[in-house]
């Protein structure tokens, strides 16, 4: 079953185009890695998949259960957010918020689907703990715990936005660990990332942007695309990590 479809969408800023010619599906449980250089229109597609910018023409449709309130985002982090001064208990119940409707308070079923998302993540010894004071790959999965939150039964689909920003190689891998194992509970997941030669080795599919849809298919046959052995050269040879070969060239 799709869980969402682009077809011939584009976006506009003030009348001058960023990203045209978009055009996939994904299915239920794939899982999607979105490469591109900085300004390829990576982030403007993922407002365009949160419904927060409208496409300049085009569409961009959802399967038969997908709202708003079962799709997980997890933003990119800014220096601001990382000190942010509040316990690890009262970031993740913000992903509460949007269940809370006219309450003024948390519920008891919110605390408790803090705790079990916390528990789930690994990371329930830290519910009282600031978050500034967590490492890099704690916040992560602390934030990562909050976009569950919005739907901890229902979430089909999970947005990242270089979730691995800043993070060590051991910490970045225990993070693409948990990530997988979210994809194989059945969640569709979409991760925007320049790490290309973990993007491969963990997705099923790959889309490459450069303002407009330069692939989207399987990470194997991006393997043996020339953009793609231009953008994994430099990390692993331009050889698939598949089957071997060596990347066509054109």
């Amino acid at each position: 079953m799709s869980i969402v479809s682009c077809c011939d969408t584009a976006f506009s800023y003030e009348g001058s185009v960023v990203a045209h010619g978009l055009d996939f599906r994904l299915a239920e449980g794939d899982y999607l890695c979105i490469v591109g250089e900085n300004g390829s229109g990576k982030s403007t597609l993922i407002k365009g998949l949160l419904g927060l910018k409208q496409p300049s023409s085009g569409s961009i449709s959802y399967g038969e259960g997908v709202s708003a309130r079962s799709i997980g985002y997890l933003p990119q982090q800014n220096e601001l957010q990382r000190t942010f001064p509040a316990s690890v208990e009262e970031v993740v119940l913000s992903g509460r918020l949007a269940n809370r409707g006219a309450r003024p308070f948390y519920s008891a079923l919110d605390r408790r689907i803090v705790d079990e998302t916390l528990i789930r993540l690994g990371i329930g010894d830290l519910k009282r703990y600031s978050f500034g004071q967590l490492s890099g790959g704690q916040q992560q999965r602390v934030l990562l715990a909050r976009a569950l939150c919005t739907a901890p039964d229902t979430m089909k689909l999970l947005i990242l936005d270089e979730p691995m920003s800043g993070l060590d190689p051991l910490i970045k891998q225990e993070l693409y660990s948990l990530i997988e194992s979210l994809n194989k509970q059945g969640i569709t997941i979409i991760v925007v990332t320049h790490d290309v030669q973990t993007a491969i080795t963990y997705a099923t599919h790959i889309l490459h942007l450069e303002q407009r849809q330069v692939f989207f298919g399987s990470a194997h046959e991006f393997q043996h695309t020339k953009a793609g052995q231009e953008l994994i050269r430099d990390s692993c040879g331009g050889h698939c990590l598949v089957c071997g070969l060596a990347a066509q060239h054109g």
